[in-house]
């Protein structure tokens, strides 16, 4: 069967689902996923056709995609910050927001001196999306990263080889821990003291999943996503107090937050002591982005 052929049945069987722009960018990245295969490829090539057993693979993504299973978990892999990336059931896929909170690191971090050699952590790594983007872009870079499902950090171990990142992992429930210092991996003890903290904790809250779309509500890892709605900041006092032990004077906090908890996030960190406490739109025009910095010489408050 030809290629084209078959986008016909691709655009037709989707279409009661998603918008036609959609799936159009599905049927591309199915077609080098399963083919290596570009658009170009297929405009160069109309005659292009697919044997039996392809042809069933098509079939059987085709009904995954019916069931609105995301199509990153389906073909395994996604991209981010320009890097590739696996993915599975045991990991968020990454999203074009957390990509800003990335560029926002890089861009204040490579303005750094080339001696510099900031001590990065991020905090429930998942895929390791944040960490290894920032391992690959920030010169100098120490990374390390925290997760509490050891499936996911498997994940995120395979990734860094595909990036070519070295990052120090460590499982770990952050909720259950005193002091950051006090952690450490197989290979070593962790630092006491960092620049940069990041996060992307799980920040919505079981009230708000009749906004969550099927494909993520069934299929991406609630552990990762949903918190109590009587403690929706829990991640994010508890990583900030942490902050407050174990980030260096002038270090920097980053945080991704909920869009309809950003005045309440800001007064958290400014309770907390935190300075300069900066909340930031995202492309969507939503409270998405927390950068703030602790000042306070360690001890003292």
């Amino acid at each position: 069967m030809l290629v084209k052929e078959y986008k016909t049945t691709f655009l037709s069987e989707l279409s009661p689902l998603y918008d036609e722009m959609e799936i159009e960018s599905f049927f591309y990245i199915i077609l080098e996923s399963f083919h290596n295969k570009k658009r170009i490829d297929l405009a160069l090539y109309p005659e292009m056709e697919m044997d039996a057993l392809q042809l069933l693979r098509w079939q059987s993504t085709l009904a995954e995609l019916k069931k609105e299973k995301p199509l990153q978990y389906i073909v395994g892999e996604t991209e981010f910050y320009g890097l590739p990336f696996l993915v599975n059931e045991n990991t968020l896929i990454p999203r074009p927001e957390t990509e800003e909170l990335v560029e926002l690191i890089i861009k204040s971090y490579n303005l750094q001196p080339t001696t510099y050699n900031p001590k990065i952590l991020d905090i429930g790594t998942g895929s390791g999306c944040i960490a290894i983007s920032l391992a690959k872009n920030i010169t100098n870079s120490q990374v390390f990263a925290i997760d509490v499902s050891e499936k996911a950090l498997t994940t995120a171990k395979k990734n860094a080889e595909i990036n070519e990142v070295t990052i120090n992992f460590i499982q770990a429930d952050i909720l259950k821990v005193d002091d950051l210092e006090n952690l450490s991996n197989s290979n070593s003890k962790l630092p006491s003291q960092y620049d940069v903290i990041v996060s992307n904790p799980p920040y919505v809250r079981n009230l708000e999943k009749s906004e969550i779309k099927p494909n993520v509500l069934e299929y991406e890892p609630h552990l990762a996503l949903f918190v109590d709605d009587s403690d929706a900041l829990l991640f994010y006092r508890k990583i900030a107090e942490l902050a407050k032990k174990n980030l260096k004077e002038n270090g920097k906090l980053y945080f991704e937050i909920n869009q309809y908890l950003g005045k309440e996030t800001v007064e958290l960190l400014e309770n907390l002591g935190f300075n300069d406490v900066v909340l930031k739109k995202d492309i969507y025009g939503n409270d998405r982005i927390i950068q703030c910095t602790r000042y306070d010489i360690r001890g003292t408050n």
